[in-house]
């Protein structure tokens, strides 16, 4: 499996290219910004983009879904309660004195339990809500990406429209902590972490 990340946009999310190593194939998970940069990136991999996966609706994740889809003719796949998010983006980001193109709608809604296969490679679809309606993560290979529900000690905000804290906790304690103590998390800002660590450590949902 290949692994890319790179810190783009203006808040400067997080952005993965996973890929599979026999085919090429791959995904782009969370373009938030810098699509240039991005496509930039599959090229030097030798990497044909398959999917673009949105973990969720959010300008700071999505806002060059239109640029990579244009460049590399790759599907936007999206949770049908986000999905409404990604016609809202130039308005959502001028509200934090930012600014985000718009995303083309959608080519496939994704839903809980779906798999997203590219080359030898799947992921699992995951809904997690909470951050927003339709958050999800993406999981497989022992690699679990999670956009903005979880953080290495911290969680995502819940106070944006949408947002629900017991919700959240209950995605995280119940469908993410069950996955393992060794599954690597790579959330959509800062570091990555594991199961395990958040399990022990995290002071908003941790199990001890």
């Amino acid at each position: 499996m290949v692994i890319e990340s790179m810190m783009v946009g203006p808040i400067m999310a997080n952005c993965y290219i996973v890929g599979c190593d026999a085919t090429r194939e791959a995904v782009v998970i969370d373009p938030g910004g810098d699509g240039d940069r991005i496509v930039d990136a599959v090229n030097r991999l030798q990497l044909k983009l398959s999917y673009i996966l949105n973990t969720h609706g959010h300008f700071d994740h999505v806002g060059a879904n239109k640029e990579v889809s244009e460049a590399t003719g790759a599907p936007i796949l999206i949770h049908e309660k986000d999905a409404p998010m990604l016609g809202q983006l130039t308005s959502t980001a001028r509200m934090f004195g930012l600014h985000a193109d718009n995303s083309p709608a959608a080519d496939k809604m994704i839903a809980d339990g779906d798999r997203v296969t590219f080359g030898d490679l799947s992921l699992e679809v995951i809904h997690t809500p909470g951050h927003t309606p339709g958050g999800v993560s993406f999981f497989g290979e022992g690699h679990l990406f999670v956009g903005d529900t979880l953080f290495a000690g911290s969680i995502g905000r819940t106070d944006l429209p949408g947002g629900n804290y017991d919700t959240l906790i209950s995605s995280i304690q119940q469908k993410l902590f069950p996955l393992g103590d060794d599954v690597q998390v790579h959330p959509g800002h800062m570091g990555n972490t594991t199961i395990g660590q958040e399990k022990q450590f995290n002071p908003f949902c941790g199990l001890r």
